[in-house]
């Protein structure tokens, strides 16, 4: 019976979080979906097909508006969840929100998860493929779109040859890093770069709460 409460005060404490993020978005987000698509399109009409300088100008801007909650490193790691790869640049992680550029130079399918946020696919370069169950032609995401999957939905993904994206998530974040982790151990045994993304991530995280942001 101990252990029966020992175990239902972190789920009480996880729910009600969760809970109380998803009802009060006001004070819980600083990023705004359509504002970040405005950004992509900016960058994309400036630099073109050279995504280097699109990721560039976009941290850059979203740095000079939210000064404390931009990591300006680019440490790019390798990213296997849902059987795809690809590797990422994570420029904001926290409880509510993370931001990232994700893509591949080779092309990579996979499943999406079914997550506990919504999820933002902006494409920087290449296009991007989706597949619902029952459909029976692919979803097209080409240069300057966005792939909107809402908080609970799935979806095949792929993309074709090169592909990147800003990827930004918004919900309960914690509950999607178990989707990020599980290849390590099923598949990948690549547990460096497990460390190495555990440790970016909860470095960000932990200093974004540190100030404040949820």
């Amino acid at each position: 019976m101990q252990l029966l409460t020992l175990l239902s005060i972190p789920i009480i404490f996880v729910s009600s979080a969760f809970y109380f993020i998803i009802s009060r978005p006001s004070n819980v987000y600083i990023f705004d979906p359509t504002v970040l698509h405005s950004l992509t399109h900016s960058a994309l009409q400036v630099h073109g097909n050279n995504t280097a300088a699109v990721v560039s100008q976009l941290v850059s801007e979203l740095s000079a508006t939210h000064p404390k909650h931009v990591n300006l490193d680019e440490e790019w790691v390798f990213n296997n969840a849902g059987g795809a790869m690809g590797a990422m640049y994570i420029i904001h992680a926290s409880l509510t929100e993370y931001l990232i550029i994700f893509g591949t130079a080779l092309g990579t399918e996979g499943h999406t998860g079914r997550h506990t946020a919504d999820d933002y696919f902006y494409i920087l370069q290449g296009e991007e493929l989706a597949y619902a169950p029952g459909v029976y032609e692919p979803e097209r995401y080409p240069q300057g779109s966005v792939h909107h999957l809402k908080r609970g939905q799935v979806k095949q993904y792929k993309m074709d040859s090169g592909c990147f994206a800003l990827e930004y998530a918004r919900g309960w974040i914690p509950g999607m890093l178990f989707f990020g982790f599980a290849d390590t151990f099923t598949s990948t045994l690549d547990f460096y770069t497990l460390w190495r993304t555990v440790w970016i991530t909860g470095r960000e995280m932990i200093g974004n709460l540190m100030i404040g942001k949820l």
